[in-house]
């Protein structure tokens, strides 16, 4: 389920949201290192400035899902998104899967946005991966048939895993982290197949 075979082409056909989003992660990392714009042009315009966001600049709830603040930080959740991605994708189609990604990264950054200072920057589409943890935690719970034994024991093993290290690893945004994890665990009940 979680094992990727496929061949870089049969990947973007069988999972073309995933893809996208992979996609716009590596031309946004690309886009900040590039000496096409100045370097902090996509920070100051896309990243998540909690007083920019309450005087008005609402995109700042969801552009910062997309934008990387280096390339080890890009490349791990790309690489979580396309590890952990697919499978919910296909449960679930493009169309539902798409919208617990960004509702679970929205959830995530409005959390941020309520609990932390206005001075508070972020960028990192953690919280929309927290949220597919999230998603799957919930199908455990109240559809258990619907994942083995076995993959329901690497999905929890890696989410108790990934929640010890955001209280670990130094400048992560614990909160949306942890909206996020909430928040795919609500679309889970809520958003069905």
């Amino acid at each position: 389920m979680f094992a990727r075979t496929e061949s870089f082409r049969e990947f973007i056909r069988l999972y073309p949201v995933v893809s996208v989003i992979v996609a716009i992660h590596i031309c946004l990392y690309l886009l900040t290192i590039l000496p096409i714009f100045p370097n902090y042009w996509f920070f100051e315009h896309f990243s998540g400035v909690n007083l920019y966001i309450i005087e008005g600049e609402f995109w700042r709830l969801l552009t910062p899902t997309f934008m990387h603040s280096d390339f080890p930080h890009m490349l791990f959740n790309s690489f979580s998104l396309v590890l952990f991605g697919p499978a919910l994708e296909r449960m679930l189609g493009g169309g539902r899967f798409l919208f617990v990604y960004l509702a679970s990264g929205i959830i995530a950054n409005l959390a941020t946005l309520a609990l932390e200072p206005l001075t508070y920057t972020h960028v990192g589409s953690s919280g929309a991966i927290f949220g597919l943890f999230g998603y799957y935690i919930a199908m455990i719970v109240f559809q258990n048939k619907r994942l083995s034994k076995e993959n329901a024991q690497i999905i929890i093993t890696l989410c108790v895993v990934s929640l010890i290290m955001t209280f670990i690893q130094p400048n992560i945004n614990i909160t949306a982290h942890l909206f996020g994890l909430l928040g795919g665990f609500l679309m889970g009940i809520i958003v069905k197949k």
